[in-house]
């Protein structure tokens, strides 16, 4: 029921990129004939940027990502209207199910308002939109599908810098080599590109890593990267409002802004 809709809402799951690295010289290709060979190249590229051995191991055992592929040409936009939008993506189950994690663990969320100053609504309808509520994380192997992305001549620009965090990841114990994630590689309970982990990620339960598959870290996270955006604890969130426009940072659709807007309230009502 709260499955993505991986075909026509795809970009819906990316957050908008946070790391800005150089291109890299590793040649780029849109078909796989190529990936072997700039997989080479681009280890030489990432070595230079810092990634240790354990990174470069991983990224010598990724393949190209014939899903990844089929998935982001199949990218068509966002067509729907706001009803058909929260309909399609069960934005009423998001707020039941919501409601109920909220009044299950409310010192968590509370504690989480307290130090970052994002109500639980919107933390709990932005994991219910990205990951149902931790029910799907996606089907892909992270660090192959960001690979081929950051391959592919279309995206190389925007993918590279997160393929490298991605491996920096990898080194620090952060990301498991063999985890499963979303198309373009998103990571976890929120979906964050791993740029994102390396520029907001929080520790959430104190264990001394990052792990967006945690809940605590994953919302800890969520929370820390919408208030480094400008969030305002304490003001409202509604349409035209400017933590309304914070939203845009997390996704750039009208549409998910909405839903989580409208989603949020319901939950915190």
């Amino acid at each position: 029921m709260l499955r993505l809709i991986r075909a026509s809402l795809l970009a819906l799951a990316l957050p908008l990129p946070v790391l800005s690295l150089p291109a890299l010289a590793a040649p780029c290709g849109n078909t796989s004939s190529g990936f072997e060979a700039w997989k080479s190249a681009f280890a030489a590229e990432a070595q230079r940027a810092g990634v240790g051995q354990r990174g470069l191991q991983a990224l010598a055992g990724v393949r190209y990502s014939n899903g990844t592929i089929a998935a982001d040409r199949r990218q068509t936009g966002v067509r729907y209207s706001l009803p058909d939008f929260m309909r399609i993506r069960g934005v009423d189950a998001i707020v039941r199910i919501g409601r109920q994690k909220k009044a299950a663990n409310p010192q968590f969320y509370a504690s989480l308002e307290r130090i970052y100053g994002v109500p639980s609504g919107i933390l709990l309808a932005i994991h219910g939109m990205e990951s149902g509520f931790g029910s799907t994380f996606g089907k892909y192997h992270v660090l192959s599908s960001n690979a081929t992305v950051a391959y592919d001549c279309r995206r190389s620009d925007f993918f590279s810098g997160h393929l490298i965090a991605a491996l920096k990841l990898v080194d620090r114990g952060w990301l498991d080599p063999g985890a499963i994630g979303a198309a373009h590689g998103e990571i976890g309970h929120t979906q964050f590109l791993a740029g994102n982990v390396l520029e907001y990620g929080r520790d959430g339960d104190g264990d001394g890593r990052v792990n967006l598959y945690g809940l605590s870290d994953a919302m800890a996270s969520t929370a820390n990267f919408l208030r480094q955006k400008g969030w305002r604890p304490g003001q409202p969130y509604a349409e035209g409002t400017r933590n309304f426009r914070v939203l845009n940072d997390w996704n750039a659709a009208t549409v998910y802004q909405q839903a989580i807007a409208i989603a949020a309230a319901r939950i915190d009502g």
